[in-house]
């Protein structure tokens, strides 16, 4: 499902991710990955995979755009985009899909693209149905 006519805003998704995507240090596996979100104010926050000499020791791409997120101000999630390589879908690894649970609600939208465009597109709740977040831990489920 390529999506030729994006809209603005997730164009500037696409294209900060396709920027971070060219950053990504993946010696080991060669797969790399850009990842970038916006935040409730709007701002865009990219990140790219991190590999390390001690594999699998690393850093998601969409984690890296979290801890962005984080530095520059920004505490929810409004949309994000993964962007990686081949055949098949580059979705969130189950790990980053409660990173990204912890800032984002189920109804988030998670847009899967490569290079190219956008492939597909989901819902955090699609991709983490009945998942666990800060509102199990504060009464509020």
């Amino acid at each position: 499902m390529r999506d030729s006519g994006m809209d603005a805003e997730l164009q500037s998704l696409f294209e900060a991710a396709r920027a971070a995507h060219t950053r990504a240090y993946a010696p080991y596996s060669g797969f790399a990955v850009g990842a970038a979100l916006r935040d409730a104010e709007g701002r865009i926050h990219a990140g790219c995979n991190v590999e390390n000499a001690a594999y699998p020791v690393g850093t998601c791409a969409e984690a890296g755009a979290i801890a962005a997120m984080m530095a520059g101000g920004g505490r929810r999630i409004a949309a994000m985009l993964v962007l990686g390589p081949g055949p098949g879908l580059v979705t969130p690894c189950g790990a980053c899909r409660q990173r990204i649970r912890e800032f984002a609600t189920p109804e988030t939208p998670i847009h899967v693209a490569d290079t190219d465009g956008v492939r597909a597109c989901f819902t955090l709740g699609a991709l983490l149905p009945d998942s666990f977040g800060p509102e199990n831990l504060t009464g509020d489920a």
